[in-house]
């Protein structure tokens, strides 16, 4: 695992998040968000099944709704207390993607054996977000493709409108249970990473074709379309396409 100390800060930080994460994420699985995120997916992959690796998988959301797809689903996931709030979420919704404890920028999987790479909300967490593309490159197979949808969450932390992402225990997107202790530490941790200091998501596709990725697009209306009145108005989700 990591030794980068920005590293150790972003799993403490998740570790004292994680059940209350997994919470607004359960509440997600039951809404009808979960059918626009599918649809989605349906339009950007290929005919499935499927083999996806779901990079930085949290407590498994995406992992799970894929599975529930026919997909052969692996989540992997730098947080121990993610991986078994995961773990305890796919068993009950009846599915079995396989969860594992790994560094996203450093992947322990042989080259070339996922058709496709999906990822939420985790690059703005990373020390090398270029070191992690290189990896999601290197597992694909040719003609595999990488979703990675995400957002300029230091433009919410500059703005001062982190409570706007705030929800309540029935949410369905947004975050709960945090103190101003944890509001500060995930203002601090967003702002220390390399993601903070560029134009995004332009600069994410600069490095997905240095790291060999072809026909990379990005798409700013996607939080349009998944997270309609939720998607945050000063960091909205995008979703970068590139395919291998």
């Amino acid at each position: 695992m990591s030794t980068d100390p920005r590293s150790l800060r972003v799993e403490n930080y998740w570790t004292a998040r994680a059940r209350d994460f997994g919470t607004v994420r359960k509440n997600e699985l039951n809404d009808a968000i979960s059918g626009r995120w599918l649809e989605e997916f349906r339009a950007e992959l290929p005919a499935g099944p499927l083999d996806i690796l779901d990079v930085g998988t949290g407590t498994g959301y995406f992992a799970i709704l894929l599975s529930r797809e026919g997909h052969c689903v692996t989540g992997v996931d730098l947080t121990p207390a993610m991986i078994r709030e995961a773990r305890e979420t796919a068993a009950q919704y009846g599915v079995s993607p396989v969860f594992a404890l790994m560094d996203a920028q450093a992947l322990e999987f042989p080259d070339g054996c996922f058709d496709a790479v999906v990822t939420r909300n985790l690059t703005w967490t990373l020390p090398s977000p270029e070191t992690a593309y290189a990896e999601w490159f290197r597992v694909l197979r040719p003609g595999g493709v990488l979703l990675n949808f995400d957002a300029d969450y230091a433009q919410n932390v500059r703005n001062r409108n982190q409570k706007e992402s705030h929800t309540t225990s029935s949410g369905v997107y947004g975050h709960i249970g945090i103190t101003p202790e944890l509001s500060r530490e995930n203002a601090e941790i967003t702002l220390s990473m390399p993601a903070a200091g560029h134009v995004r998501p332009a600069w994410d596709i600069e490095l997905l074709y240095r790291a060999g990725f072809a026909l990379c697009s990005a798409d700013p209306s996607a939080g349009r379309r998944i997270l309609r009145d939720r998607d945050l108005s000063d960091a909205p989700l995008f979703r970068i396409t590139a395919r291998k």
